[in-house]
Parts: structure tokens; C-alpha cells; sequence
């Protein structure tokens, strides 16, 4: 017993000298990462992870002393480690929760590594800024200590109560209760630029109307139709085909995962890209990207970056938001561009909102995704009905001013009159019409595709259009006899029902003033 707790004294004493005693070696010797893991999940992945980028940082960091020039490869590289590096250094005092009930043994042997990962963080960051800068010069007589007291993660004797600790179960899923979606105030484009639930593609195959630099294969999964899966890869893109964006549009796609769980990196991510060109980088002189996390051993940020006119932009910020819940649970990401303004919702939340993301108009005009550190053959993410229109028109004015809109942005789920909750956005508009003027009436008018006999789909566009009647009823509380129903079926198409564009287009919602 004496001799154990001996070994504790030294261990802790061992702690102690961490944050007293400078390091005598210069930053040009490189940090010796972990030999052994710790035993808790989001304790080795953040030091694994530190580490990982903290290599490729070190190897260019010995390129630029050595007088090599960074290649245009190299520089997309560092630039994609050092977004790494902000997520992951925001993530450091989430997985302090998990050292609770550990041994003291563990507890130090844990605080140890953190902070050795804290310092290759630390010199990484620097390291990649002034290399992107060309501003990086070693100096071979810098003295750095071994922890910054800012910077250091310490843990008490007690450690931290956490019950997360190798908890790699699902989450609830989200509510589907359309109250919760109430305030959405997200409104689709009037006009179809882009549509692709990839049910027209063999199982197996690359999406026909898409291209990439690496692979990706459309797969069925269960009962949730065709999606397309991505290949997670650095350098790797895939960008269907649509060009010429124009100022204001809106982009809308689900995203199903699969094997996500405690193990899954804090740099895992989904890039949604808006670019100059259609090659496999993020663009030449212009881009602008917002990416979404996936981990889920902490709370990790969404990120906005813009470049423009190759010098760089004004927006590179993380976004500190907690969606491990929504990841898990099929969301339904919803973008509008209006002109320079930019929002992001990850189901009816808006988590992003930058009034000049998009600093050059015109210039953009090429959509692109890219996700990368996806454990391969084990952490999947999948998309499907990605749809981009042009417009984002306000609706009120135009029923005001016209007396009459159709809109196909108001969903329902397939052959059914359930109302998807995303598409709240548009019947709010409508209800704060008739709130403003309370003599106004409405016909509300369900059309349908041809899929299916006329007669099922007279009756399914009658009840569609009931169902949205009974939205603005039961919540935003407007009075049933000011409205009318009525449903044309397939009678009344706007475009071709061979093609899923086309049917994208026939199903629509009329309103119409009386």
C-alpha cells in the first residue's frame, strides 16, 4: 500500500512540474506523441486527433525551412487542417466531463496527454497561420514552456461527473409535432433549378447528373427510398450538375448517417460549398462554405468561411451549436442565398445568418459537397432530394399584390397528405396575410403528379389540400371559414411527368384569393 501510494506522489508531483517547468527544446524537435491510450474515447481520439494534424503541420513546417515552396495541393491541405484545429480546440473542455469516477492513476495519465495534446495544438495553429501567410520563421532559440496556464486542462482529484462515458447509443429522435416548426420561417425559391431524389439511378451506380473526382455509389436503405452516398476523402468533391446560380436561390436536401457514435472525430464534417468553378478544390478566386459536424463526444461548431478574389475573406468563424441529436435523425438542412445574405437551418432552427457572407455577387455559381475524416467502411453519411430553386420570393406580397401564388415548396410525405414540417416557412406567410387583412378569403387548391390512377390522386390532392387548411387552423389560429378547399389531381400539369423534375413541379399548393 505504501508503495502505491508512492506512485501516486510521484505521478502527481510529476503533474505539477507539467505547469511549472519550461521546455528547454526548441519547437524544430518534435513533440513524441502518446505511446499508450488512455482508455476513455474522447480522451485518446482528441489526442490522436491533435496529433495527426500536428504531423502533417510539422512535415510542412520542415518543407518551408528547407527552402521547398508549398504547391497549391499543399496550401488547400494546411488550410483544411487549420479548420481542423478550431474545431478541435473548441472541443478540448468538453471531454473533461469524462474523466469522472476514473482512478487517480487514470486521472493524471489522462491530464497528461491532454495538455501534451493542448501544446502540438498550440504550435499547429501558429505554425499553420504563418506558413499560409508566408510569414512562418523558425527560431531555433524559442523557449516554450509545456503548458500556457490559459491553455492547460487540469482535473481535481474528484475528476468531473459525466454519463457519457463510451455511451455510443442513438439518440432520441426529433419530434415531428408541427408546432415545433411554427416560427420556421424558411421559404423555398418559386422557380426549379435542380432536383434529384436519385430514384431514376441504379442501385450501385455513381447519380447520373452528378460528378466527382473520387466515387460514390446510390444505395437503397430500407424504407426511406434511394440515396446517395458520399465518400469521405481530402480533396474529394462531388458537384451535381448546375451551374449559373443566380443572386437568390435556396437549397434544400436530407442527410441520413449511419455508424456515428462516441468514436467518431471532433473534424468529421459535411462541407456544403458554393464556388467559381466546377473543379475538384473549393474554387479558384472565389468560394464560400459552411461546414456541419457529425461528432459526437462533444458539442462541436458549424463553421463559415468566404475567400474572395483570392486574398481571402472577412468571414472565417465557428458556430457553436450542439446538433449530435439532429445527425443522427435524418435533418433536413435548408440554405437561402439572397444576394449577399446567407442562413443555414438544420431542421426549423437557423443556426446560420451572415448578412454579407457572399461578398462578390455573380461569381458563384457552381454547388459543391466534400466530407472528410469518416472512418471508412464504418462511419457513413448519406443525401437525398436535393433540390435548388431560384427565387425565395415573398410570398405575402405577391398574394397581396396578384391575388393568386402557386408554390411547390409545401411537402408532403410520399402519397400521403402529412404536411413535412420544413415546409411551415410558406404557410406562416400565408397565415400573416390573412392576419394583416381580415377580409381576405383564400381557395386553397391541391395538384398532384401523375404517379399513381387520376382517381387516387384527385383524392390525395384534395386531402393534401385540406391538411395544409387545417395547419393554418389549428396553428396559427385563423378562422375555418375563411377558407376553401379544392383538389385538380394530375389534371393540371406545369411540366413534363415523365421526369422527376417534372413531378417536382406538378405537385404544387395553389392559393388563390376569393
Amino acid at each position: 500500500m505504501k508503495s502505491q501510494i508512492n506512485v501516486i506522489h510521484v505521478l502527481l508531483f510529476s503533474v505539477a512540474l507539467v505547469f511549472i517547468c519550461p521546455n528547454t527544446e526548441a519547437q524544430t524537435t518534435p513533440l513524441k506523441r502518446p505511446k499508450s491510450k488512455v482508455g476513455v474515447s474522447s480522451v485518446d481520439n482528441f489526442v490522436t486527433e491533435s496529433f495527426d494534424i500536428y504531423d502533417k503541420v510539422y512535415k510542412y513546417d520542415g518543407y518551408n525551412e528547407a527552402g521547398t515552396p508549398l504547391e497549391e495541393d499543399d496550401i488547400d491541405i494546411l488550410e483544411d487542417a487549420l479548420d481542423d484545429l478550431n474545431g478541435l480546440t473548441d472541443s478540448a473542455p468538453d471531454i473533461l466531463g469524462d474523466l469522472g469516477g476514473l482512478s487517480i492513476l487514470k486521472q493524471g495519465k489522462a491530464t497528461l496527454q491532454i495538455n501534451k495534446a493542448k501544446k502540438a495544438l498550440k504550435y499547429s495553429i501558429k505554425t499553420a497561420k504563418e506558413l499560409l501567410l508566408g510569414q512562418r520563421e523558425r527560431d531555433t532559440n524559442e523557449e516554450e514552456t509545456e503548458n500556457d496556464s490559459d491553455d492547460t486542462i487540469t482535473v481535481n482529484d474528484q475528476g468531473t461527473d459525466s454519463n457519457h462515458e463510451n455511451d455510443d447509443t442513438e439518440k432520441a429522435n426529433i419530434s415531428d409535432n408541427l408546432e415545433v416548426y411554427s416560427k420556421f420561417d424558411f421559404v423555398p425559391g418559386d422557380k426549379m433549378l435542380f432536383y434529384d431524389d436519385f430514384s431514376q439511378d441504379f442501385i450501385g451506380d455513381f447519380p447520373s447528373k452528378w460528378n466527382t473526382n473520387a466515387s460514390g455509389e446510390v444505395v437503397r436503405i430500407g424504407d426511406k427510398g434511394n440515396w446517395f452516398e458520399l465518400k469521405s476523402g481530402y480533396g474529394v468533391y462531388f458537384i451535381p450538375d448546375l451551374n449559373n446560380l443566380p443572386k437568390d436561390y435556396t437549397i434544400e436536401f436530407d442527410i441520413l448517417t449511419k455508424g456515428l457514435g462516441r468514436k467518431t472525430s471532433s473534424t468529421a464534417q459535411l462541407f456544403i460549398i458554393l464556388s467559381d468553378d466546377n473543379k475538384f478544390k473549393d474554387g479558384t478566386a472565389h468560394y464560400a462554405y459552411v461546414s456541419i459536424p457529425v461528432g459526437q463526444y462533444g458539442a462541436f461548431p458549424l463553421r463559415a468561411k468566404n475567400y474572395f478574389n483570392r486574398g481571402g475573406g472577412e468571414i472565417n468563424a465557428n458556430i457553436k451549436a450542439d446538433i449530435r441529436n439532429e445527425v443522427l435523425n435524418k435533418p433536413h438542412i435548408s440554405i437561402s442565398v439572397t444576394k449577399n445574405r446567407y442562413r443555414l437551418w438544420v431542421n426549423e432552427v437557423k443556426y446560420v445568418d451572415i448578412p454579407r457572407f457572399i461578398e462578390e455577387l455573380n461569381v458563384l455559381n457552381y454547388l459543391k459537397f466534400h466530407i472528410n475524416n469518416f472512418k471508412d467502411g464504418e462511419e457513413h453519411l448519406y443525401i437525398s432530394n436535393l433540390k435548388v430553386l431560384e427565387g425565395g420570393v415573398d410570398l405575402r406580397r405577391k398574394l397581396l399584390s396578384e391575388g393568386k401564388i402557386s408554390t411547390n415548396g409545401i411537402l408532403f410525405d410520399s402519397g400521403s397528405a402529412n404536411i413535412q414540417p420544413q415546409s411551415l416557412g410558406i404557410i406562416r406567410q400565408i397565415s400573416q396575410v390573412l392576419m394583416q387583412d381580415e377580409n381576405i378569403k383564400l381557395n386553397i387548391v391541391g395538384h398532384t403528379d401523375a404517379d399513381g390512377t387520376e382517381e387516387s390522386n384527385l383524392k390525395l390532392s384534395k386531402a393534401r389540400a385540406a391538411a395544409v387548411k387545417e395547419a393554418l387552423i389549428s396553428i396559427y389560429k385563423i378562422s375555418g371559414h375563411r377558407l376553401q378547399t379544392n383538389g385538380k389531381g394530375e389534371s393540371v400539369p406545369i411540366a413534363d411527368n415523365t421526369t422527376n423534375y417534372g413531378k417536382a413541379q406538378n405537385r404544387r399548393v395553389e392559393f388563390i384569393k376569393i
